[in-house]
């Protein structure tokens, strides 16, 4: 016993990190709002950098480290009372909510948009805005518990990633 301690002590847990969120492999989305792009990071690599429409204002788009807790196709504006599918959604074909701010996934998300042309810009009222394509690869990839790295930084995505944990 006091051998396996020593050799905890000197080469480190099998299992550390105990309280790690991202672990190398897991996948973690990477918005940075400073370039108003985004990357999907899994398995160790960036699978895809494309680019998004955050908040008309720095403040509106949250910053910090949030879960996936809401997925939905052909999601349902309740703001305007838009079915899923209706050209007149804004919200596009897919709906990606996370729990930014305490809230449940239903404010805070990234989904697609009737407006292409915003993508790039600085619109949003907070959410973030993809093309319907790189939306719908990034639906099919990623699962409810999967972190989301909203950030204003100007560092690559690699070094983000791996200073996340996920590279």
């Amino acid at each position: 016993m006091r051998l396996f301690l020593a050799i905890i002590l000197l080469i480190g847990s099998p299992f550390w990190p105990f309280d790690a969120s991202i672990l190398p492999g897991d996948p973690l989305i990477i918005v940075n709002k400073r370039i108003n792009e985004l990357a999907l990071i899994d398995n160790g690599k960036i699978l895809m950098i494309t680019k998004v429409a955050t908040g008309k204002t720095n403040d509106l788009t949250p910053e910090g480290v949030f879960t996936i807790t809401v997925k939905a196709i052909d999601p349902y504006y309740r703001k305007k009372n838009i079915p899923g599918g209706d050209p007149l959604n804004p919200l596009g074909s897919r709906w990606i909510g996370f729990d930014a701010k305490g809230t449940d996934g239903r404010i805070f998300g990234l989904h697609g948009t009737n407006a292409p042309s915003s993508i790039g810009k600085y619109l949003s009222n907070g959410c973030i805005r993809l093309q319907k394509d790189p939306l719908e690869i990034l639906y099919n990839q990623v699962q409810n518990g999967t972190k989301i790295f909203v950030t204003n930084s100007t560092q690559s995505f690699e070094k983000l990633a791996k200073e996340m944990g996920a590279i």
